[in-house]
């Protein structure tokens, strides 16, 4: 067991744990973290998409260690207590979910183009959006609210 630190979701949080344990699992398990979700854990469906110090990131394949001392940011922290964040807006506005499983994923990895980048080529949103995989095939929708976000 290693001692590692973090600031996950603006609070500093440190656990004895497995230093290859992966970072899903101690979100998770650990922190109580639900909404990042465990999906394939060969880092290749982006459901477990986190935001660590700005980049998206694959929590399943990403180690304790490797996150130790890094400001992780979950799905649960973006919101603005009640007001959701203007991506999950942009989701709901756009019926971008079916299931929802995947959602959380996406909308991280949208979060964190829309910091990054002031405006996207379509080319551009395709290429990360496409590295995640939904089910239900609602691409379409999830495509637009995040053209519209990005865009706007």
């Amino acid at each position: 067991m290693t001692k590692l630190n973090f600031t996950v979701n603006g609070q500093i949080r440190s656990t004895d744990t497995d230093a290859e344990r992966p970072l899903l699992e101690l979100l998770r398990e650990e922190f109580g973290l639900l909404g990042t979700k465990f999906g394939c854990g060969e880092g290749e469906c982006g459901a477990c998409t986190v935001i660590i110090d700005g980049q998206a990131t694959r929590s399943c394949i990403t180690s304790a260690s490797e996150a130790a001392g890094t400001n992780i940011e979950t799905i649960e922290s973006i919101a603005d207590g009640e007001k959701l964040h203007p991506v999950q807006q942009a989701f709901i506005d756009h019926q971008a979910m079916q299931c929802g499983y995947c959602v959380p994923g996406h909308i991280m990895s949208v979060v964190a183009m829309q910091r990054a980048h002031a405006k996207l080529s379509r080319e551009d949103i395709v290429n990360v959006l496409g590295q995640h995989i939904c089910r239900c095939c609602n691409y379409k929708n999830i495509l637009a609210a995040a053209e519209e976000v990005l865009n706007s």
